[in-house]
């Protein structure tokens, strides 16, 4: 049996794609944070709402979180109408103006079509407001969670600009290690909490919370005291961080995050920057939440294959893989790598699949230019092998699939689907072993990658 190997890169993407889980360890007395692992028992492609900035600045003021003032922006001559609006409200304030994005990390990126350094910018007034946020919408940001592909920024939000005393960190999440909710916080705010666990171990603070007991306005203050809030102010965040768990609960979230948590000259506490994760399981009852979801920010094969109810996470190798069931999806996976290949995506059809969803599944496929090679691998128990075959028959004829084709069908109908296959005239490889199908999808890919590196037409007949 191959041991599937957590340390492998695409089982660490795959797993963060399904939802947002995160250990604490206090090895030798000292936090560190590392992403979680999901059973290989249990995996599903879990995903969790996020949504952009401006949107989870608006939920915690309607529920009276102190934040910044601001609005978005998705013209140039919007943001300079917002701006001047801002301005006339608060006084002659600076203002910033951020680039909307789902990924962190926007300050220190950079827009992909004109170079223009930064997603995040101070302005004096309503005309240089206007000037950088026509550097910023419809071009693309990336960043180091990005990767060099980017984002699309569409919209910008332009808020008032605060003079910061101390900037802090504050975060309620769902923890599997201890199966409940978990605030974690520390009094050095500004940068992700992987860089503050690198730097600094000690300096985050770590609070379980028992949902049946709820959790209390003395455990906020005894954790606002440990992350350094003092007199007034301690007040201040104590009341903010009780009026966030409920927020946390309310709005069935799985990640609040506030970056920076700060403490301003005047002695006010305010969340300048929010994260909000939301858990999909519960749109039934967040639909106001749930239609605010930007599309244009998720992968777009994820979010083709979801209207057919396919299972599909997209990762970074050059070997696309359709297979029912989680566990033997996983198990093809890391076969693909025991062999030195690379995945391009995870895509469990499930047992209930019909003609049409498999064949939209290698439409799916067909459309990703990182995929040389399509390695089917179907176990026949609920779900039928000839039912399988005829989608492959209907989307080689209806979209001229064009990669080659590694086939290892087992069970229901096995026969009957081989012998569709073949009178189909559809080329493919047929493959009863499958790990001898795994090593032969690794070399199809190999070939097709080194002939375009030398610049080799082949073809597959």
């Amino acid at each position: 049996m191959i041991n599937l190997r957590r340390e492998t890169k695409f089982i660490l993407k795959l797993r963060r794609s399904m939802g947002h889980c995160t250990s604490l360890n206090n090895g030798k007395g000292k936090w560190t944070v590392r992403s979680g692992m999901t059973s290989h028992h249990a995996v599903t492609t879990k995903r969790h709402l996020s949504i952009h900035e401006y949107l989870s600045i608006n939920l915690l003021r309607n529920n009276k979180i102190p934040c910044a003032q601001g609005y978005a922006a998705k013209t140039p001559e919007e943001a300079e109408e917002k701006a001047l609006e801002l301005q006339n409200r608060c006084g002659d304030i600076d203002l910033v103006i951020k680039a909307q994005i789902l990924s962190g990390g926007r300050g220190v990126g950079y827009f992909k079509e004109n170079n223009f350094e930064g997603g995040v910018h101070i302005c004096r007034n309503s005309t240089e407001v206007k000037e950088v946020a026509s550097k910023m919408l419809g071009n693309t940001l990336v960043t180091k969670q990005t990767g060099e592909e980017g984002k699309k920024c569409n919209t910008v939000f332009i808020c008032e600009r605060f003079y910061i005393r101390k900037e802090r960190y504050v975060a309620f999440l769902l923890d599997r290690s201890s199966d409940g909710i978990v605030l974690l916080g520390s009094s050095m705010g500004g940068s992700s909490i992987e860089e503050i666990s690198k730097k600094n171990p000690d300096a985050i603070h770590k609070m379980n919370i028992d949902v049946q007991n709820g959790f209390s306005n003395g455990q906020a203050r005894e954790f606002c005291e440990k992350i350094g809030f003092k007199n007034t102010e301690l007040d201040i965040a104590t009341d903010v961080i009780a009026n966030l768990y409920k927020i946390f609960k309310r709005y069935d979230c799985t990640l609040l995050e506030i970056n920076p948590f700060s403490e301003t000259n005047d002695g006010r506490v305010l969340c300048c920057d929010a994260k909000l994760n939301f858990d999909d399981n519960a749109e039934y009852r967040q639909k106001e939440i749930f239609q605010q979801r930007d599309l244009s920010q998720e992968n777009a094969e994820e979010v083709e294959a979801k209207k057919f109810n396919l299972n599909y996470v997209s990762l970074d190798g050059n070997i696309a893989c359709m297979v029912n069931g989680a566990g033997l999806a996983m198990a093809t996976l890391d076969l693909i790598v025991l062999h030195n290949g690379s995945p391009c995506n995870f895509l469990d059809v499930g047992g209930g699949a019909t003609e049409d969803e498999i064949t939209e599944a290698l439409k799916i496929i067909n459309q990703n230019a990182k995929a040389k090679v399509c390695f089917i691998n179907i176990l026949g128990g609920i779900m039928r092998c000839d039912i399988i075959a005829r989608g492959i028959i209907k989307a080689c004829k209806d979209t001229a699939f064009g990669k080659p084709l590694i086939i290892r069908l087992e069970g229901t109908n096995q026969d009957e689907a081989e012998q569709l296959l073949r009178q189909s005239g559809i080329k493919c490889i047929f493959c009863q072993d499958m790990n001898v199908a795994a090593q032969k999808s690794v070399a199809m890919a190999n070939i097709i990658e080194t002939a375009a590196r030398v610049d080799v037409q082949i073809a597959f007949t």
